[in-house]
């Protein structure tokens, strides 16, 4: 199965569809996004607008969710960035803390205090 996100006029996630192998096999039997973009434009409108995206994120670095940013500049999906203390790792397209979570425990990030607080 392939999985399709759709974009908004900001290039947000708003659903991902999921279209059948079949329909994006081209005639030297590869799988081609330009077909499955094409069959969701035939599904859901002509004015809509498509990235194929990887459920084990294999391309585009992330599996995109509703919501997710796609980067056009990274050809990536992003995540909602969690805290405003947290950076982007361009290379790996994910959220980093200000500091590394601690491997001994449970742990959960404490924006106000700007580190991990034991649960």
């Amino acid at each position: 199965m392939a999985h399709f996100a759709e974009l908004d006029a900001h290039n947000i996630v708003t659903r991902v569809v999921v279209i059948c192998n079949d329909e994006i096999i081209d005639p030297e039997g590869h799988e081609c996004e330009e077909l499955g973009l094409e069959r969701c434009c035939e599904l859901f409108g002509t004015g809509t607008c498509w990235k194929q995206t990887s459920y084990h994120g294999n391309f585009r670095k992330n599996y995109a969710g509703i919501g997710y940013t796609y980067d056009a500049s990274l050809d990536a999906f992003i995540a909602p960035q969690p805290y405003p203390s947290w950076t982007l790792n361009t290379e790996t397209c994910q959220w980093v803390a200000p500091t590394p979570m601690p491997t001994n425990g449970y742990y959960t990030w404490s924006e106000g205090l700007l580190r991990w607080v034991s649960l």
